[in-house]
């Protein structure tokens, strides 16, 4: 792993993208998704400001080259150690650097971050700025939802986008749905608010100068497709492409155009094989990694018995690549490649 690799972010890279899921997009899981796909944009899990200024950031920054296409997410509210944060990861790597105004966790919200900044629009304008000059280079984006509690979308929304606009944001992505800071739990706030998808692809066409991606309820390519055909810039796969990473095998040819060839989950294992080994090597425990690898042939014949088999053994002392090969083995062809 290099110290500072150099910072690239490909044309059209928002096309696709895998949301930053805390617990989930650990620099194990990224390595992972990106075995099935080269172009899709990954992101961290959320990097609260905080805890990149005050302690280990050597250890938070950290990810492979082989990652990037990756973005950082910072969680924070205070413009000036946003801004320490900001100039902290600037030459690490990322593609971009986007500010987390949409998670509704009890954490985030004592903190008065995440999605409760969007009582706050002035306040995200001053952090955004701050970031702005302190990234260089890099691009510094926002994900936020369509707005909280009793606010109303449709008027909130685009008076929200303004501001960060104003402010020098290019790139936004947007999960469609309200936060209910008071009365959902995080998990509720991810599927009982309604979404409301075409309130998101407004926002394209009033604001047609900002690269505007949708979030929220998107389950295969078929939709972000979809999504893509309606005017929108990107679209960001969430929970879909954790439990079942196997759609991102795809994503090359069918999202970007290019004259890939698919990946299948095989493959994709098959390819983790040195990394699970240099992990071990390092100190690593397998089951550290195999866990973000248990949906890999969701929907296959055989896939109870590799969930089985990695979840019962992975955490046990010795445990190697060996074990996943021996998974891998229960397996059955998938019906395309047989």
């Amino acid at each position: 792993m290099t110290e500072k690799p150099s910072c690239f972010r490909p044309a059209g890279s928002h096309r696709l993208s895998v949301a930053p899921m805390m617990d989930w997009t650990d620099r194990h899981c990224r390595f992972f998704h990106r075995q099935f796909t080269r172009r899709t944009l990954l992101y961290t899990e959320m990097v609260t400001a905080a805890a990149l200024v005050h302690g280990p950031a050597e250890r938070l920054l950290a990810h492979d080259p082989a990652e990037c296409p990756l973005a950082l997410q910072l969680g924070g509210a205070d413009p000036a150690q946003l801004a320490r944060a900001t100039g902290l990861a600037r030459d690490r790597g990322f593609a971009e650097i986007n500010l987390n105004v949409g998670c509704p966790s009890d954490r985030v919200q004592s903190g008065c971050f995440g999605a409760a900044l969007m009582k706050t629009p002035d306040l995200v304008a001053d952090c955004l700025r701050a970031m702005i000059d302190a990234a260089g280079e890099v691009p510094v984006t926002v994900k936020c939802r369509i707005g909280i509690d009793e606010q109303e979308p449709v008027e909130v929304l685009p008076r929200f986008l303004e501001t960060v606009a104003d402010a020098g944001v290019r790139v936004v992505t947007i999960h469609a749905r309200k936060a209910w800071l008071q009365g959902l739990s995080p998990k509720e706030n991810r599927t009982i608010p309604p979404l409301d998808h075409d309130l998101v692809v407004a926002m394209k066409a009033r604001f047609p100068e900002m690269t505007v991606a949708i979030n929220g309820g998107i389950t295969d390519l078929a939709m972000a497709r979809g999504f893509l055909a309606r005017g929108l810039d990107g679209v960001m796969i969430g929970r879909a492409a954790y439990h079942s990473p196997a759609i991102l095998g795809t994503a090359d040819r069918v999202i970007y155009g290019e004259q890939a060839a698919d990946v299948e989950a095989e493959d994709a294992v098959r390819a983790m094989l040195p990394y699970l080994e240099a992990e071990r090597s390092a100190g690593t425990p397998l089951a550290a990694i195999t866990r973000h690898m248990l949906g890999a042939f969701t929907g296959r014949p055989g896939a109870r018995r590799w969930r089985r088999i990695l979840s019962e053994e992975a955490h046990r002392p010795g445990a190697g690549p060996d074990l996943v090969e021996r998974a891998l083995a229960t397996i059955e062809p998938s019906a395309e490649a047989a």
